[in-house]
């Protein structure tokens, strides 16, 4: 072997050995991000297929043919592209690889693409190949055939959860249900969870400079969110920790670890010990009580009760470590010595058991002060709602739902509502069968009876059985009237609601029936609403079903898409190309009646201005009104 056939030996080993090692290192990801961890794991699996021909290739004892090595390079370029992608869906930003589900599909369909080129144009008759690995090459060629024509449909449960979050302001208890089930739904439970998401966004700015900015913003605005529904600061959460004026000292000693709060990183002046053995700085676990939460931070599992118990033997160790090293924590918090939960009495039940049994009370009037308490509590705090569910508070607010009486109705139907933010609530009272009489309160209900219906509604339909339930018992049309009739707040609590629903097939179909189309039309028009992202998002669903499409396809609804892209923000613009796009697939009349409406140079200027999504759609509509042309 001449010099020139070791040196082309030595590179086309270097190249396998690459190819075998990112496999290796894929095959070691320990996990991937909830909204990719199947795109990822049908990945990992493709290229672990191909280790046998790697392999057999290595193994090889003369070097391969020029126009073999050509197709390797394209090779390890298709697999550094696919260990890119799998590292940032493993531990990147959740909250950013959810806005951006549908960019990274498209980033997924490009690595198979890179992959299906290299194999398809190796000339397997120029390799000594076993029959068997042979077998398996034609195998994977199949498998990333049909992968590249597999059109993955967006999580359009998840973007309206997004939606509700960032216009959600946080006033009442069915917003923090929304708040709370996108974070579970992205596995930010716990303040591990978001410290780590916190450091994965830090990186995200650092390495976007700019890019793509109102993603970004957007996803840095749901982490406060977040933050601030954990009990944790969501100020400066892009800066790095800073060290407290009253904690300078603290720099050139090592604190050791279990003096600090799992919460804030903080040493603990008053360490309390929760039902999971964890322990906290009191003040911390406190405020994430507060904040409607009833698991251990650190574990996410839930607290079997809210007691606390002082870890004495640790503020004797803290005290002695301070003092040993000329520490002095803060007068402030050392003050606090709060005995609200150290030792619960029988007092707070006997309370709640006296307000309960006063809810089957023969007089009226009796009946109307403990459900206006319990509303009262119910809204409060974490503590109270398992209080009022321990002590059989669910099933008289549900007979109440019922009664002869406006005020007792609207109460009790708001407190289920707060109560179900609790899942085990939530589960609780959808076995008190409530669906019923609270389409009932929908129908004839109060204003304000009406709007926590629907949002009681929506709350009680994240469980996906009530879903069926809501829309077999004619729940969708008077929640449809409510869109048509209510106040700002019912209409968003409408849309909430039926946005949900509509995500069931049988449910589209009902929502068409009782009229939606017509109020989500009249909603666009209404500046004042401000809900046109909402609103296009149950067009987008209801625009998959073929009644839907008809009835959405008006050439004023066309002509509304166009303006909404042309002068609309670039959310608006993002919904608008995507039913606009969803339309035109289905009828490419309302494609050339868009062009009439002058849609052609409002597309050009999306591809070159508008955000990933938004560009990502705009060339698709461009290329759809080019197939259209050439027919």
């Amino acid at each position: 072997m001449d010099e020139k056939e070791k040196q082309q030996r030595k590179d086309q080993s270097e190249v396998i050995n690459e190819l075998i090692g990112i496999i290796e290192y894929v095959k070691a990801i320990p996990d991937f991000r909830i909204t990719q961890k199947k795109q990822s794991q049908c990945l990992v699996r493709r290229l672990k297929l191909l280790l046998p021909l790697l392999e057999e290739i290595r193994d090889l004892e003369s070097p391969l043919p020029e126009e073999c090595c050509v197709y390797l390079y394209k090779l390890k370029t298709a697999f550094r592209s696919a260990k890119k992608l799998l590292k940032a869906c493993s531990v990147g930003s959740k909250i950013y690889l959810a806005f951006e589900s549908e960019g990274v599909m498209i980033r997924f369909k490009s690595v198979y693409e890179k992959i299906s080129q290299a194999l398809d144009g190796i000339p397997q008759d120029k390799f000594s190949l076993s029959e068997e690995v042979r077998q398996q090459v034609e195998l994977i060629r199949g498998q990333l055939r049909k992968a590249k024509s597999r059109s993955d449909s967006q999580d359009m449960e998840l973007t309206m959860d997004m939606m509700v979050v960032l216009s959600s302001e946080n006033d009442r208890n069915a917003d923090k249900a929304s708040i709370e089930r996108l974070a579970n739904n992205l596995g930010l439970r716990t303040v591990d969870d978001l410290n780590n998401e916190t450091i994965a966004i830090r990186k995200l700015v650092k390495e976007r400079r700019g890019h793509n900015a109102e993603a970004t913003q957007q996803t840095i605005d749901v982490l406060r969110k977040f933050r601030r529904f954990a009990g944790m600061d969501e100020e400066n959460i892009l800066e790095e920790p800073i060290v407290p004026k009253d904690r300078n000292k603290f720099v050139t000693i090592t604190t050791p670890d279990e003096f600090l709060c799992p919460i804030s990183r903080e040493i603990m002046a008053d360490p309390v010990i929760v039902s999971t053995g964890q322990t906290y700085e009191r003040d911390n676990i406190q405020q994430w009580w507060d904040s409607n939460h009833q698991t251990c931070p650190k574990s996410g599992q839930p607290l079997s009760h809210l007691t606390l118990a002082p870890n004495h033997a640790l503020k004797n160790l803290i005290l002695q470590w301070c003092e040993k090293n000329k520490i002095e924590l803060p007068k402030k918090v050392v003050a606090k010595h709060r005995t609200s939960h150290e030792k619960v009495s029988a007092e707070p039940e006997n309370k709640m058991l006296t307000l309960v049994a006063d809810l089957s009370s023969s007089q009226l009037e009796v009946q109307r002060k403990a459900v206006t308490k319990i509303r009262k509590l119910s809204k409060e705090s974490p503590e109270s709602r398992v209080l009022i569910a321990r002590n059989g508070g669910i099933p008289p607010l549900v007979q109440l739902l019922s009664y002869p009486d406006s005020k007792i109705q609207e109460n009790a139907v708001t407190a289920l509502l707060n109560l179900s933010i609790d899942e085990s609530n939530k589960i609780l009272i959808s076995n008190e069968e409530p669906i019923a009489p609270i389409i009932e309160i929908l129908h004839n209900g109060t204003i304000g009876a009406k709007e926590n219906s629907a949002a009681a509604l929506f709350s009680l339909s994240m469980l996906d059985e009530n879903k069926s339930t809501i829309g077999a018992l004619d729940g969708i049309p008077p929640l449809v009237d409510l869109l048509r009739t209510g106040t700002i707040r019912g209409k968003k609590d409408a849309v909430t609601a039926l946005f949900n629903l509509a995500l069931g097939h049988a449910n589209k179909s009902r929502a068409i029936e009782a009229g939606i189309v017509t109020p989500l039309l009249q909603i666009l028009k209404d500046n004042h609403l401000d809900m046109v992202d909402e609103t296009l998002s149950i067009l987008l669903l209801l625009s998959s079903h073929q009644e839907g499409r008809q009835q959405i396809g008006q050439l004023s609804f066309v002509e509304t898409l166009v303006n909404l892209i042309r002068d609309g923000t670039p959310k608006n613009k993002e919904c608008a190309l995507a039913v606009l796009l969803e339309l035109g697939i289905h009828n490419s009349n309302l494609l050339l009646a868009a062009l009439q409406f002058g849609v052609y140079e409002h597309l050009v200027e999306v591809t070159k201005s508008g955000t990933d999504r938004a560009q990502r759609k705009a060339n698709s509509i461009l290329q759809q009104i080019s197939n259209s042309e050439q027919i």
